[in-house]
């Protein structure tokens, strides 16, 4: 596990893109009577292109050959997705409710930093298209949280044999190269696809950390800064397969792998009465990442009855490079302390779908049921200005068996979707920092029922509601420290949290495909929360980073975003109708505004519960030659609430690119600065027990890029799957490794 600290991250995006008609093969099986519709829409809309497509459960936003998000990482795309926000913790939310972040229908294994690295290793211009789903119904594990983000990759599979390659070389005053090469085809009953790449990422960031311990009389202060650098160099490839046995039936298989090299390296001071503490740590860590996914799919007759099964396999393994002792770091009247963890994550799971129309009655019925096993077992052993380690050891084991069935209705103008899932979880922690083991067992009924009224095709209104609980991910529940610790500081999961139980409501209003309006408000019980603490018998000031419980804990969210047509402005109504037929030649500006308030019931916290705004806006300008300007800029005004954090100062980021295209569009050329002027840093309050903390960071987020993509092969398009819809273990967190 990499190091673990607190880290506040607020970024709002936005965006509004043109879509490509849906391939229905890459649809969701319970949608078959729905793509069997857009195939139709395919044929007869196949110049106009849309932004989003609205369904009463879902957005879908087109990302691919769309200059404003195609470019950079998917983290980066992400970032620009309606709603989308990185809250203080580091957690990306969707209209302020807590996501999970799935890739081709899967929920990723990784959490916090790993997350991050992966998404920023992931070209966008793989990526297909997002799938914003608000509230998740019966079909998705329970322990989804509130909302899901589905980035699904590019499956289109052509005939002969197709490639692109593409480069995203960033700089500062650090280097992150990226390269990468996809490499497609199609030959009789067999379709494939590899991805293959390597990033290094190279960054720095700086914070600084004022704490009051109020246990003692008079309080006493800390003064902490810290500076840390990371370099994260992975190689990843992914491949698959699709053989079809006949029109009705196919196989596919998937394997992905991922090898991490990471060294992180930080220097801290602390400051107090009669406090003079200087040290550094250093990490060095070797990760594998290897998932196997295997899925039959055979369609039963027609009308788009449909059986699947999928087995899934996620075998993680870290360990140090070699032994990060003291003798890596300077001794000259500085302290130093490292760590050296062992850590093994193995997921294993199989489940069916079963789907049966009845178009008679335009009904759509799904059932289906899944076990899954996931075990994760961690050796830590943490160095401090000594060479005799302090051993942590963590086994955790998790059992679930579900079933579900939904079902989907369509009357006239008005779409239904009623489901209940039956989870039953059984969960085993076990650590040295106990006296025993830690046994839960968790047997539950979640319903979701959702509704989306047309008034026409183009207005529309949705309403939903879903019942969800989030089981602490073992990055939450392990109490093994990281490298960034000290005689001041520790940090450290809880092994006795409870599960989290929600309840989602949501109401939105769309237009237009591309205008939306609505509102959802989320209660959650026993909601875990990342806290700064402090024992109040200690006689020296110490600072734990750790999760607590809350017994309720309230969340309304506010949401709009619309497009100011600039076309229709300056160059008169007929060619702006004209241009909506091509959104990549549009001029417009996209505005997002997003409102959320937080309330926690039984804690009082000193500065209030005050809600927070934020905004954004996103242009696209068509210059001369064919290039095109895109800029984003963003503003968190700050002096509100996140949750139980408080945000005192703005938060901004402004960031501009140029796009141009050549060769009939094989080769494209970028040309981007993110946060040109270097203004995305964080101020907040954190308030916990017998501890007041004000913390400040500033990441490298100024980052010049060059972008480079170029294809060749045989560009016949010819549309075929080989992604396969798993579900992989969460491993939650956010930015605290």
């Amino acid at each position: 596990m990499k190091s673990t600290y607190f880290t506040l991250l607020l970024i709002v995006g936005f965006s509004a893109f043109a879509q490509e008609p849906n391939n229905p093969e890459k649809s969701q099986a319970n949608d078959s009577i729905k793509t069997k519709v857009t195939t139709l829409d395919e044929v007869t809309i196949a110049q106009k292109r849309k932004y989003i497509k609205v369904e009463s459960d879902k957005t879908t936003v087109s990302i691919k050959d769309n200059p404003m998000v195609s470019s950079g990482s998917s983290l980066d795309a992400i970032k620009k997705l309606p709603g989308v926000i990185t809250s203080p913790t580091g957690e990306i939310s969707l209209n302020g409710r807590g996501v999970r972040i799935f890739i081709d229908g899967a929920p990723t294994s990784l959490a916090g930093t790993d997350l991050q690295n992966y998404l920023s290793s992931l070209p966008a211009n793989a990526i297909e298209k997002v799938e914003l789903i608000y509230n998740p119904g019966a079909s998705y594990d329970a322990n989804a949280s509130g909302s899901i983000i589905n980035i699904v990759t590019n499956a289109k599979r052509k005939a002969g044999i197709n490639a692109s390659f593409n480069i995203n070389y960033n700089f500062n005053k650090y280097q992150k190269p990226s390269p990468q090469v996809l490499v497609n085809g199609k030959s009789g009953k067999l379709s494939w696809q590899t991805m293959t790449g390597y990033n290094y990422i190279e960054g720095e960031n700086r914070r600084r950390i004022t704490q009051t311990f109020t246990a003692f009389t008079p309080d006493k202060f800390l003064d902490q800064e810290n500076f840390g650098v990371n370099i994260y160099r992975n190689f990843y490839f992914r491949g698959g397969t699709n053989y079809r046995f006949n029109e009705r039936s196919n196989l596919l298989f998937n394997y992905n792998v991922n090898a991490a090299n990471e060294r992180s390296r930080f220097e801290n001071s602390t400051l107090g009465d009669n406090i003079d503490y200087r040290n550094e740590g250093l990490s060095k860590n070797k990760s594998y990442n290897h998932e196997l996914s295997l899925q039959f799919k055979q369609k039963l007759d027609t009308i788009g009855s449909s059986f699947d099964v999928t087995a899934y396999s996620n075998f993680l393994d870290q360990k140090p490079i070699s032994s990060a002792s003291a003798f890596d770091l300077a001794t000259s009247n500085t302290f130093t302390n490292s760590s050296n963890s062992v850590f093994h994550l193995n997921n294993h799971y199989l489940k069916y779908d079963f789907v049966f129309p009845i178009p008679q009655w335009k009904l759509t019925l799904s059932t289906g049921g899944k076990y899954n096993y996931l075990s994760v077992v961690q050796d830590g052993n943490y160095f401090l200005n000594s060479v005799t380690p302090n051993v942590i050891t963590f086994d955790y084991r998790e059992d679930n068996l579900a079933f579900y069935v939904e079902a989907r209705q369509q009357f006239k103008k008005l779409s239904l979707t009623a489901g209940l899932r039956y989870e039953n979880f059984h969960i085993d922690r076990l650590t040295n920092t106990l006296a025993q083991k830690v046994t839960f067992t968790n047997r539950n009924l979640f319903p979701n029922v959702s509704a989306l009224y047309a008034f026409t095709d183009q207005l529309n209104v949705s309403a939903s509601y879903s019942k969800k609980i989030n089981q602490p991910n073992y990055f939450a529940l392990n109490p093994n420290n990281s490298s960034n610790f000290d005689q001041f500081n520790a940090s450290q999961g809880n092994p006795l949290l409870n599960p989290t139980f929600l309840d989602n409501f949501e109401l939105k209003f769309s237009a237009f495909q591309f205008v939306q309006l609505g509102a959802n408000y989320t209660l959650s019980k026993d909601n875990n929360l990342f806290v700064f603490s402090a024992d109040p018998n200690a006689t020296t000031p110490i600072s734990n980073a750790t999760f607590r419980q809350f017994e309720e804990f309230r969340t309304f969210s506010a949401f709009a975003s619309f497009p100011i047509p600039l076309d229709y402005f300056f160059k008169g109504k007929e060619e702006f109708q004209k241009r909506m037929n091509n959104m990549d030649q549009m001029n417009y500006i996209f505005v997002n505004v997003n409102y959320i308030k937080s309330e926690l019931r039984g804690v009082s916290l000193p500065y209030g519960t005050e809600g927070l705004f934020n905004y954004g806006a996103q242009a696209q300008i068509i210059l001369p030659w064919g290039i095109k300007n895109v800029m984003n800029y963003f503003i968190l005004p700050g002096n509100g609430n996140w949750e139980i954090y408080r945000i005192t100062k703005p938060i901004q980021q402004f960031d501009i690119s140029f796009h141009k295209e050549f060769m009939d569009k094989k080769l494209k050329i970028g040309l981007h600065a993110m946060d040109l002027f270097n203004q995305n840093n964080i101020n907040a309050l954190v308030a916990g027990e017998n501890l007041d903390t004000r913390f400040r960071e500033k990441i490298d987020s100024r980052v010049f890029r060059i972008s480079l993509t170029y294809n060749f092969g045989n560009l016949k398009l010819q549309k075929e799957n080989t992604d396969i819809q798993t579900e992989k273990v969460n491993s939650g967190g956010g930015l605290l490794k």
